[in-house]
């Protein structure tokens, strides 16, 4: 049975979401505030968080940062906030999904499945070995996947990803070179079900820029092709 996490403070609608997610299928804990949550999340370890940005004791996007620092959790946020600078700034903070109050349950499922699904069911890839092995003394394996961890490793360090960030360098990685569109992408970390958009893609891409590129206003991995989308670059040593 997976578990869910729902960080909610207004009672009513965290007792009507554990409700329904537990009709569902899924074991829930709640917290009414940020500490809760955080104290939840070490204990309970979910498989994924529900997250309301306005509570009583932390500002919503601080605590999805927080969060982020030391768990790879999918985090959704549920929000009254519609605005698209909203959106911008949780999934910057670390969130993987975004969903507007007042939304449809059978959304709500849909987007709670697809995430847990995709974080469950990722299968072992070779470029993502871990600290054993030679693979880990190659010099140009200057970007690599820590597959067990769930977390990049660019020129030996270990850098945490959300969900989605790591989808997207796990698909680069696999497909050095190829052109990759927007709905290319989308599809590869939401499926066909998806409901994520081109901005949240472009958004994606910039924080990966930050973490793996010297320079990430000129960068060398990953490249935009103007028109279509982005490719990853093999990489090499200078």
């Amino acid at each position: 049975m997976y578990k869910i996490l729902v960080i909610e403070d207004d009672v009513m609608m965290s007792d009507m979401l554990s409700m329904y997610l537990s009709e569902e299928g899924y074991d829930i804990r709640q917290a009414q505030n940020g500490a809760d949550g955080l104290e939840l999340l070490e204990q309970y370890d979910p498989d994924l968080v529900l997250l309301d940005l306005m509570l009583p004791d932390w500002d919503g996007t601080s605590l999805c940062q927080q969060i982020r620092q030391t768990s790879c959790t999918p985090i959704m946020i549920v929000s009254m906030k519609s605005e698209v600078s909203e959106r911008v700034q949780a999934l910057r903070a670390g969130a993987d999904d975004y969903l507007c109050k007042p939304f449809s349950m059978h959304e709500l499922s849909a987007r709670v499945e697809a995430l847990i699904r995709r974080a469950r069911l990722i299968q072992p890839v070779a470029i993502g070995v871990s600290n054993e092995g030679n693979e880990a003394h190659r010099p140009e394996a200057a970007i690599r996947l820590d597959t067990d961890r769930r977390l990049l490793l660019v020129r030996g360090n270990l850098v945490e990803t959300t969900f989605s960030e790591f989808e997207l360098m796990r698909l680069f990685l696999m497909h050095p070179g190829k052109v990759f569109s927007r709905e290319d992408l989308i599809n590869a970390i939401r499926g066909f079900d998806s409901f994520i958009t081109d901005r949240a893609i472009d958004v994606h891409i910039v924080n990966l820029r930050r973490k793996v590129e010297s320079n990430p206003k000129e960068p060398k991995f990953i490249r935009t092709v103007w028109g279509v989308g982005y490719k990853y670059m093999n990489e090499i040593e200078e």
